[in-house]
């Protein structure tokens, strides 16, 4: 029996309703991964990711898995047991962050801040005198926070830069030339706009020749990774693995998508939305989570009101109206909802859609 798959209005914290163009690529002939064809188009989008990266790097490519895998890649390619990370925890991700280094061997270096408020630079600076990475989340996507990059890469002295970007990229700007960052990863699923399933991915020259040369994961290695992305020491591509080729010619759709609409012109449109949306949940009587002036517009944290359950309003969403949004994560589980309005979802079509079913939910779940 064939099952109806319902068509959800996906506004938490991703994955995002994906581009139109995305979702049309995913049905273009199938290529090898070791044809020319497919090897063009996966040039294409890494000089696409650059432009999106604000990066020079030769290095920048889209790594057969999810963002998560992203995050793994960036530590077990340069930490090794006894290294010093410091990290900066204002979210779930940036604990995350302390997990994957710790088991990469690292002396992890936490510096905590409280959840909705930014990383702070200096204290991340005064936290150890000589580390070997430094390392943060963009934007938070557990707390709608945005924190400055820029300064960090301004303290980070000879300490190589990890960034997390998996809800900025592609939704605001990210610089991570101008700002200093050796290192950053991101996801397909959110501002993008394209299905699950890639982690964009980029190393500058100084952190690659600094990498750890036999990472414990074969899979991650970014040394033998080079060969395929970006050619072996005779200039040929050697295999690797068999990429997802389907999601990579899904990627370079949703790519091209956001730049013939321009970089500019997408940073507004979600600034826009993000603005709405969040005005409208103060003219409800809603209280917003993230710290002021550090809120994210493409995921926008609020406080549930007191008395109201949040799974039953959730649930009331997704029933009533096929709107999906997100709870909060640890101990704001049940008191903080999250709203994502990323990629082609940015738009005042989805802030009316919310902010009306909201308020329905509120008043009858």
């Amino acid at each position: 029996m064939t099952q109806i798959v319902p068509i959800r209005h996906l506004f938490g914290p991703g994955p995002c309703n994906p581009y139109p163009e995305a979702t049309a690529a995913l049905a273009l002939p199938l290529l090898g991964h070791l044809d020319p064809a497919f090897i063009a188009r996966m040039d294409r989008t890494a000089a696409g990711l650059r432009t999106l990266w604000g990066t020079e790097n030769s290095r920048t490519l889209p790594l057969s898995a999810t963002g998560s895998a992203g995050m793994e890649a960036a530590f077990v390619n340069t930490v090794k047991a006894g290294d010093v990370a410091v990290i900066a925890v204002n979210g779930l991700f940036g604990e995350r962050m302390c997990e994957v280094a710790s088991r990469a061997g690292a002396e992890v270096v936490r510096v905590d801040h409280e959840y909705g408020t930014p990383v702070d630079a200096q204290r991340v600076a005064d936290a150890h005198p000589n580390p070997t990475v430094i390392a943060a989340v963009h934007a938070e996507t557990s707390t709608g926070v945005l924190s400055d990059m820029a300064a960090l890469g301004a303290i980070k002295g000879d300490a190589l830069l990890i960034m997390d970007a998996v809800t900025s990229i592609g939704g605001m700007p990210v610089l991570a030339d101008e700002w200093g960052v050796d290192v950053a990863y991101a996801g397909t699923q959110k501002c993008l706009g394209v299905a699950p399933g890639l982690a964009p991915f980029t190393i500058s020259d100084r952190a690659f020749e600094r990498r750890v040369q036999k990472p414990q994961s074969w899979y991650l290695d970014l040394g033998l990774l080079g060969g395929y992305t970006t050619g072996g020491s005779g200039g040929g591509r050697t295999y690797h693995h068999t990429a997802p080729v389907g999601m990579v010619a899904s990627l370079e759709a949703g790519i091209n998508r956001i730049l013939a609409e321009g970089l500019d012109n997408v940073t507004a449109r979600h600034q826009a939305a993000g603005q709405a949306l969040q005005d409208g949940l103060v003219e409800m009587g809603l209280t917003l989570f993230a710290e002021e002036g550090y809120r994210l517009p493409q995921l926008t944290t609020v406080n549930v009101p007191e008395g109201v359950d949040s799974a039953k309003v959730r649930a009331y969403l997704l029933e009533r109206f096929n709107i999906e949004i997100g709870g909060g994560v640890g101990k704001n589980a049940n008191t903080v909802w999250r709203i994502g309005l990323m990629g082609p979802n940015a738009n005042p079509n989805s802030v009316a859609l919310i902010l009306a079913g909201l308020k329905e939910a509120i008043a009858k779940a």
